[in-house]
């Protein structure tokens, strides 16, 4: 009696749990506070959609939360990466996706459906800094490939869906590191790798080279890629644009003077987002041109953030996916290029963080063609001001990074369906 009663008592459960979940149909993962590990929850949507089920993206609905059919193999690796998520039944989804295309609220719903192909712009050879987005696609688990100006160059550009780059110099003056680390052996070794790879490619300059590159870097935006910078591969790669018909640099990086007249041959036709710059000519100093605030702004640490706008999520959708977020008010953090002065960023630029106080902004957007390019200022989000041989960021110590969360919405957006990137 005592067994038939256990056999019954076990059905019922078994009965009960197939037709909870037969009822709780969607997986909610929240992206507000209550999210345990943000940044883990993006390689949950990455690799929920690179198994075929498609994501629902969102926007400004709990700070940019995701939410999918149930499946198990989504379950699992929420709970083994621990990220926050919730099993709710159709009637719940249903009333939330509605709710959601109400037209007096600012929200809307992306379609993520095809994993982007990621490259890492990036050296071979190892430099004395690390790279904030190959650190936040390492923690989050999605991958990507490594290339570098022989890739380019070679055009594999087009195999890939999105492309992020390193903490470059476009101009061919090495980081402009000549005054305080000319004697290093980091530096001696980049600079003799660079002219070594210039050689090997055709060039008898790495500026020529580096120029041969952004054109191509050019191209791929113009034809429909998804370009993302930060740092001094902002400002460095408009300014090699902009220099194509002169040469800016000095003696001891190309072995011979710069032309006098380059102010005055810049074409400001040719760049993505600044204009009317004008350049940095003593090459001892750390800086390229005037586009950059990090010499000139004065403020403290602990007041240093950035504002990120608000979009019409129905209206605006790109720049919205952009800046989802869980906080709007972001910690500053420096770089060599950390923001960019506004009277200097064209007037078509779409401006999504800003530091109001010293009228510069630090995370902006622009279409080019069928594509679009992100740049956002300064080095790493979780180290106020990352300095030459520092140790990498643990993100593990940074699950609920908001800066870096800017990073990975730049990862998904190339996921979203077509018809939804209009601008």
């Amino acid at each position: 009696m005592m067994i038939l009663f256990k056999t019954k008592k076990i059905l019922f459960f078994v009965l009960f749990f197939s037709f909870y979940q037969a009822n709780c149909s969607y997986i909610l993962i929240p992206m507000n506070n209550d999210q345990k590990n943000h940044l883990k929850a993006y390689g949950i949507a990455y690799k929920t959609i690179a198994n075929d089920i498609y994501v629902s993206w969102l926007l400004n609905y709990e700070g940019g939360s995701f939410l999918m059919k149930y499946n198990t193999l989504t379950e699992k690796e929420c709970n083994i990466r621990g990220v926050t998520y919730n099993i709710i039944a159709d009637l719940k989804a249903n009333q939330i996706l509605n709710e959601i295309r109400s037209p007096e609220k600012n929200q809307d719903i992306v379609r993520l459906e095809k994993v982007p192909k990621i490259a890492i712009y990036s050296p071979k050879n190892k430099q004395p800094w690390d790279d904030a987005v190959t650190l936040a696609l390492t923690y989050a688990e999605i991958p990507y490939d490594v290339i570098y100006d022989t890739e380019v160059l070679n055009n594999l550009l087009p195999i890939y869906d999105w492309l992020h780059l390193h903490h470059e110099d476009f101009t061919g003056q090495y980081g402009r590191f000549y005054a305080s680390y000319k004697n290093a052996s980091w530096y001696k070794e980049q600079k003799k790798e660079s002219e070594k790879l210039a050689k090997k490619l055709g060039f008898k300059k790495v500026s020529k080279q580096k120029l041969a590159v952004v054109k191509k870097i050019k191209e791929y935006i113009i034809s429909g890629g998804f370009l993302f910078a930060m740092c001094s591969a902002t400002d460095s790669y408009d300014i090699a644009l902009a220099a194509s018909e002169t040469d800016i640099c000095s003696q001891m990086f190309d072995n011979d003077p710069s032309d006098p007249l380059a102010d005055e041959k810049l074409d400001f036709n040719k760049t993505l987002a600044f204009t009317n710059f004008t350049l940095i000519k003593n090459p001892n100093i750390y800086e390229f041109s005037s586009i950059d605030a990090t010499r000139s702004r004065r403020i403290a640490p602990k007041v240093d953030f950035f504002t990120l706008f608000d979009f019409s999520a129905k209206w605006d959708p790109v720049p919205t996916m952009l800046c989802q977020n869980h906080e709007k008010v972001i910690k500053g953090f420096m770089g060599q290029t950390t923001s960019f002065k506004n009277k200097y960023i064209k007037k078509d630029v779409i401006i999504m963080g800003e530091t109001k106080s010293t009228n510069e902004s630090r995370y902006i957007h622009g279409k080019l063609g069928n594509g679009t390019w992100t740049f956002y200022g300064g080095h790493d989000p979780e180290d106020y001001q990352h300095r030459v041989g520092d140790p990498k960021t643990d993100l593990s110590l940074h699950p609920n990074s908001a800066g870096y969360r800017l990073i990975l919405n730049n990862i998904l957006f190339p996921a979203a369906k077509k018809k939804k990137l209009k601008t």
